[in-house]
């Protein structure tokens, strides 16, 4: 059996906004919160199977570079699979997020979005 992709860990300053921005336009819910490495906080945001770890440190963040894909170890999005794609675009409308570079080629449709973070998320559904 090929492996599964568990979670994915990615520092915010406000984990609790994060985590409820991306529940009202997922549809996730906390799985678990607690204290952290290195005296932090993170919340488990997700599914049964799947879901983001999202940490906040001690001290604040540093920016996000203003170009994630030429930084080794950049993080330049997170892919969510959904089946309304137009349903979750007006969700991410309602939370004054601007859906960008749409696009419909093999194997599925797809938008992306940036959070008021600049962390990108594209958005996918599969015929």
């Amino acid at each position: 059996m090929p492996a599964t992709l568990e979670h994915v860990n990615f520092t915010v300053p406000d984990p609790e906004a994060t985590a409820a921005m991306l529940g009202r336009i997922f549809g996730w819910k906390i799985r678990w919160q607690g204290s952290a490495k290195n005296g932090g906080h993170t919340i488990h945001l997700g599914g049964d199977d799947t879901y983001l770890a999202i940490y906040r440190g001690p001290a604040a963040p540093q920016p996000l570079p203003s170009d994630s894909y030429s930084m080794r170890g950049g993080l330049n999005h997170i892919g969510v699979v959904v089946d309304d794609l137009a349903a979750v675009e007006d969700r991410v409308r309602a939370e004054g997020l601007a859906p960008h570079s749409h696009a419909d080629y093999e194997p599925g449709r797809r938008f992306y979005f940036h959070d008021r973070d600049g962390i990108e998320y594209e958005v996918v559904a599969y015929p």
